[in-house]
């Protein structure tokens, strides 16, 4: 026992000793910071949990070489990650997590004429391939995670994608490889023809010990006889079970040790560089043969016939997926072409020179289908609709995390796979053995590789789903074997399936598995127990067995989620938010700016998830962990649609915070942004004398002082009068005319202290085109109490506004909103906020609650609004949407209205979140990655824009980020309508 305790205090000290030695980041301690990101990378995207002993982020090769000379040292294991996306928990253990998808992200060299490319493992596939496109030339291999997935991941798992029967995997396309071994000296595995490999045998030291050893291995007629036993048949593309010492044993193959690396899992060594083999951008017509099936082993039928026609893809989704996506905020509108209510579909692509050759392919496919009476339905997708057709099966992982209860689908089947031929009879066995557990699952993904992902739905929490989940693997680990399949086609094996790869290749083969992790890491440092000497499979799961239901009382009602805990647990780790802004999108703003894990969606619901499951206080929300990882989200609601799940962060935040401030107080900024309308409308009294202060640079800046305000942050002005008292002139003098319909604009308290000049244009426009525009009785839209968290007042203000509007707002008389941020609160918090009585009034008042845009779209397509009432003067404008706009689909509605005057060209700027967010651009501590975020995209477009385009934005934040990180004017999309109104 004393040596054990001498043991951990010496490993303590190493551990504080190697963070100092480091030039990144490194995390250990137990700090609320340090804490947390042990806590983050504690899971993957699979259904384990073990918190590492540390995290490192390394800055080099050097911070690489010091964390494995310290594993060799002190016993310990390192574990290499990048996006984290793995299903079988390849990153999970109790060692040192070493991320390299932070500093490990630069593309090193293109040969454009011998169509390669030189990468560090942290580069995002898609990125690389955005990088690649202007060559014409992209990286094959695309997992359904490429929008994140980065190359060491891809080459650890040996990623596949969709398109893997003609673009192949990441085996067949990595070159050459720079990797760390276990004495920290770095080789280069590449092909060697003999002379070179005999030059290998020679060499001295820890390179010439692992090539001779090897070549003994794979030497052996015995061994040689055991792997072709024991592997999968030859004709199986999909083959990524254990180590792959079937390719290395190829000879009509040069000799390159990058076929047994990849697919290796980081288990045998680090890598530091990748040489990746190009392929030419495919043709651009696109089609997509959509074959509705009433059955799933109907649409595998389907899917033999299809490949005889060398489609680029055939995958399959089923209807239990398809469901998913009905009333979904993101893939609702992506069901365009689903006729009837089919089983499965089987989605066929072709691609060409032409449209006419696409449409001649699947004119043939379905010919075939129809001879062999297969599929009932068989819509042709073309062109950029394919996309969305695509969607919906790359969704498929996050989507089917929405089912209520404590039954979920679990990956664990998922990556089995077979030739397409045995498909069909394969299927019909698992659908055998599951009804013999009396279990239901998924069926989706990649059918014309023969590797369906099947996703049982199993309950972890229980014993009997954990004996069930043991169960099923092993079970099916006996059909593998049968059809002489792969236990693992893209996925890998990792702690999931380590412990089964014996029953399916063999005890013999299994030996030389071992023997192989020994020859290149004998004192297991690198990710030891992942492949083999693998945990039982059933041990460190995410769940603990038969944990007793929480009960967790909340200000916001999480009933349609089931309950915040839900919501959390609704996270599948598959890592959308950790994509980039050159992908696109809103998720995750923060994440984008700093690369850090704990900055992401699935962190922050991971904790969350975390404390609430395991917390002994009465207050299960008071933890500094759970602040430290909210602490840089900004709110900005991408993760509500973004998200497959539909993990809605900023509504935990709100929630978390209103408990945490219960048990800590609330801070006095906290207090004074929350009851910023307050002080704006006292300020409203006197405007010239506020402004004068806040003009003023040493007054404002002692206010931003005593605030914890950014310094070379601007504060807004407030309006000469306010919108209010204007608008009651405005109507005191208003003439009686006949109107086109009555409107109710909504107020808000941006707009009525300090946008007063847009909300006067707003009304100006709204009356010149002929509608009458009332202010009915309401307050302010609580905005700045739900996002400081103050949820009890927003709740309040919610059940007053609500009560006041829901007898004069109607599909008739809708309520109209200026600022995006207030007036979608209606639509989004109010019917989980308000009291039970009002929630029917609350989602009726939310379906007539409309941003401005909104209504003027719908009005102008009525033909209510004539295009001869605007200029043919031609402009060009730049759109910067407004986050809450972007959740809720709407920044194509304001492209729209801008556009109405027909001589206007309209640019949508591809930027997330303009990073200000509220409060968060003011905070000093904020104030960096408030700018990093605004600098991804939206602040270089501006400062790139001529000054006689336009900038659209119509965030009131939106706008001031603008003016102080450009010190350009942003205009309302009304300002610009009312411009050019002919008058």
């Amino acid at each position: 026992m004393a040596s054990k305790i001498m043991k951990a205090l010496n490993r303590k000290e190493g551990l504080s000793e190697l963070g100092n030695n480091l030039k990144g980041s490194f995390y250990h301690d137990e700090s609320p910071e340090h804490q947390t990101l042990l806590r983050a990378y504690s899971t993957d995207a699979s259904v384990y949990q073990e918190r590492p002993l540390a995290v490192a982020i390394p800055k080099d090769t050097d911070d690489l070489k010091r964390l494995i000379g310290f594993a060799q040292a002190h016993q310990v294991t390192l574990i290499p990650r990048t996006a984290g996306t793995s299903l079988a928990g390849q990153v999970v253990g109790r060692g040192i997590v070493v991320d390299v998808s932070k500093h490990f992200n630069q593309v090193l060299e293109v040969n454009v004429e011998e169509r390669w490319v030189r990468v560090q493992p942290g580069v995002i596939r898609d990125d690389l391939n955005a990088y690649l496109r202007p060559y014409g030339l992209m990286f094959g291999p695309e997992t359904s995670t490429a929008s994140r997935a980065m190359v060491g991941g891809m080459v650890g798992n040996n990623s596949c994608g969709l398109h893997s029967i003609v673009w192949g995997d990441t085996r067949s396309h990595l070159l050459s490889a720079n990797v760390l071994v276990d004495d920290a000296s770095e080789v280069v595995f590449e092909a060697l023809n003999e002379k070179a490999l005999f030059n290998k045998l020679k060499l001295a030291g820890r390179e010439g010990d692992i090539y001779r050893r090897m070549n003994d291995l794979l030497s052996d007629p015995e061994n040689r006889e055991a792997i072709k036993a024991g592997y999968p048949k030859p004709a199986l593309t999909r083959r990524n079970t254990g180590y792959a010492l079937d390719m290395l044993s190829d000879t009509s193959q040069p000799f390159n040790f990058c076929k047994l690396f990849a697919g290796s899992e980081g288990t045998l060594g680090i890598l530091t560089e990748a040489k990746l083999n190009l392929l030419p951008l495919p043709p651009k017509e696109i089609g997509l043969l959509c074959v509705h099936c009433n059955t799933i082993v109907e649409s595998l039928h389907a899917n033999v016939v299809a490949l005889r026609h060398r489609p680029e893809a055939s995958e399959l989704v089923d209807k239990y997926i398809m469901d998913f996506t009905k009333g979904h905020p993101t893939y609702q509108y992506n069901r365009f072409f689903i006729e009837g209510d089919p089983e499965a579909l089987l989605m066929v692509e072709f691609r060409g020179a032409t449209p006419a050759e696409i449409e001649e392919k699947a004119a043939d496919l379905k010919a075939d289908l129809l001879a062999a009476g297969l599929g009932y339905a068989y819509p042709l997708i073309t062109g950029p609709d394919t996309n969305l057709v695509w969607d919906v099966r790359k969704a498929g992982l996050g989507l089917i995390r929405n089912l209520p209860g404590d039954t979920q689908p679990v990956n664990l089947i998922e990556d089995c796979a077979v030739s397409p031929e045995d498909l069909p009879a394969y299927i019909i066995d698992v659908q055998q053995l599951l009804d013999n557990h009396g279990l239901k699952a998924s069926y989706y993904a990649h059918a014309g590789a023969g590797e369906l992902h099947v996703e049982p739905l199993i309950n972890l929490k229980t014993a009997e789903g954990k004996k069930a989940f043991r169960a099923v693997l092993a079970e099916t680990t006996q059909l593998v074997k049968k059809y002489n399949g792969s236990l693992s086609g893209e996925h890998g094996d990792g702690r999931l399936r380590g412990e089964f790869i014996g029953a399916v290749l063999g005890d013999k083969v299994y030996a030389l598995l071992k023997q192989v992790k020994a020859i290149f890491d004998p004192s297991g440092v690198f990710n030891a127990n992942k492949i083999v000497d693998t945990p039982p499979m059933d041990e460190f799961l995410r769940y603990e067995q038969d944990t007793p239901t929480v009960k967790i009382d909340t200000v916001f009602d999480f009933s349609r989620q089931e309950s915040i805990l839900r919501l959390s647990e609704k996270c599948s780790g598959s890592g959308d938010c950790r994509k980039s802004h050159i992908t696109g999108g809103t998720m995750c703003p923060s994440y984008m700016a700093t690369r850090e894990e704990k900055d992401t969606t699935r962190a922050r619901a991971n904790i969350l998830r975390q404390f609430l499951t395991h917390s002994l206080k009465v207050n299960r929300f008071d933890h500094a962990e759970i602040k430290e990882v909210m602490d840089l989200c900004l709110s900005c609601k991408g993760c509500k649609t973004e998200c497959p799940s539909g993990v809605d962060i900023a509504k935990m935040k709100a929630e978390f915070l209103q408990h945490y401030h219960d048990a800590n107080g609330t801070p006095f900024r906290t207090w004074v942004i929350a009851n910023f309308t307050k002080s704006q409308q006292l300020a409203s009294y006197l405007p010239g004398l506020y402004n004068a202060v806040i003009r003023n640079k040493a007054l404002s800046g002692l206010v931003k002082k005593m605030l914890g305000f950014a310094q070379d942050r601007s504060l807004p002005e407030v309006g000469k009068t306010t919108l209010r008292r204007w608008i009651a002139r405005q109507r005191r003098h208003q003439k009686v005319e006949q109107r086109k319909r009555r409107v109710y604009l909504f107020c808000d308290e941006f707009t009525d202290y300090n946008d007063v000049a847009i909300g006067q244009t707003a009304y100006r426009l709204l009356t010149a085109l002929g509608y009458e525009v009332e202010l009915a009785e309401h307050v302010e839209s609580g905005r700045t109490y739900l996002s400081k968290g103050l949820v009890r007042r927003a709740k309040a203000i919610a059940n007053r506004n609500v009560r006041n509007l829901k007898g004069i707002v109607t599909a008739d008389t809708p309520l109209i909103g200026i600022e995006p941020s207030a007036i979608l609160t209606f639509r989004d918090e109010y019917p989980d906020l308000v009291d039970n009585e009002l929630v029917t009034d609350a989602y009726n008042l939310a379906k007539n609650a409309l941003l401005i845009d909104e209504f003027l779209l719908t009005e102008m397509e009525a033909g209510h609004i004539a295009e001869s009432m605007f200029t043919e003067l031609p402009r060009k404008i730049k759109l910067h949407g407004h986050c809450y706009q972007k959740a809720f689909h709407l920044v194509e509605t304001t492209a729209k209205i801008l556009s109405f005057p027909k001589s206007y060209q309209i640019e949508t700027i591809p930027s997330g979140c303009c990073g200000m967010a509220g409060s968060f651009g003011y905070e000093k501590e904020h104030y960096e990655v408030s700018m990093k975020v605004g600098e991804l995209v939206l602040l270089p477009t501006v400062r790139n824009t001529s000054e006689d385009v336009l900038i659209a934005a119509p965030g009131t934040s939106c706008r001031h980020q603008i003016k102080d990180g450009v010190g350009r004017r942003a205009y309302h999309p009304v300002e610009i309508l009312w411009e050019a109104l002919r008058k």
